[in-house]
């Protein structure tokens, strides 16, 4: 895979992910929801949101280096997400939900490491941490 095919796998993953979430929820999300933050207001895109931004939800769907190393400029942009995620109200449901991914040199996926680094980051924001995986549609919420 080329980083070329990366934006539409990413399109790909965040669809899937929407549609999980509004079979599960039977409730109607917006995909690429422009959402007020801050002070003074400014419109942020958030990837996935309710009708009434109660629940809010950025995807991305990264994986290993090649070599097995983590992704640090990635990881830089989930610390973003969470950061863009922190603005939203207290009770609004927020999640990052990661693809999962499996290196064969690795005993944790991209989602467990993420969240033993950085669950700092998430859990006094009230930030969940979510892993999809693909194949068998099933999220894994951490």
């Amino acid at each position: 895979m080329s980083n070329s095919d990366n934006p539409g796998n990413g399109a790909e993953f965040q669809k899937q992910v929407f549609e999980w979430f509004s079979r599960r929820y039977n409730s109607s999300f917006e995909l690429e929801k422009v959402i007020e933050i801050g002070e003074p207001k400014t419109g942020h895109k958030y990837d996935i949101a309710n009708e009434d931004n109660t629940m809010v939800i950025e995807c991305k769907r990264y994986t290993w280096t090649e070599s097995g190393n983590s992704p640090s400029a990635k990881l830089g942009v989930l610390n973003e997400a969470a950061f863009f995620l922190s603005y939203l109200p207290v009770d609004c449901e927020k999640y990052i939900v990661m693809a999962k991914a499996i290196h064969p040199s690795r005993d944790e996926s991209l989602a467990e490491y993420y969240y033993r680094r950085y669950k700092h980051l998430l859990i006094p924001k009230n930030i969940k941490l979510a892993e999809f995986d693909t194949e068998k549609e099933t999220l894994k919420v951490f």
